[in-house]
């Protein structure tokens, strides 16, 4: 499977998802031009799927990512951590090089 989101990842989004009003179709996961390092990783709610993406399903929760982000996020896993310093969704992506210091923006 090219994306995998955890159990956790998929309970916080549907969480999130369900404070929304109204509530969204799903999630789109992206990989956009910027940050220091070229790219970055990007989530939002989405209403409906556009015809070039690929659709995934959780659990019940729809995930769109169109073609061009595919290549990118290709093995790519999700989850929803929580620590002392913070808590956000972590992208555990082996097609990774090289991250900044602040671990927001990406090379590959």
């Amino acid at each position: 499977m090219a994306l995998e989101l955890t159990t956790h990842a998929v309970e916080k989004v549907k969480e999130i998802m369900g404070q929304q009003s109204p509530q969204p179709l799903g999630l789109r996961v992206a990989v956009v031009g910027g940050g220091c390092s070229g790219f970055s990783y990007q989530m939002n709610f989405e209403d409906e799927a556009s015809p070039i993406d690929k659709t995934y399903e959780f659990d019940g929760l729809k995930v769109f990512v169109d073609h061009a982000s595919l290549m990118y996020l290709n093995g790519t896993k999700i989850d929803f951590v929580e620590s002392l310093e913070g808590s956000g969704f972590k992208f555990d992506n082996p097609n990774v090089k090289t991250t900044c210091g602040c671990g927001s923006s990406f090379t590959v």
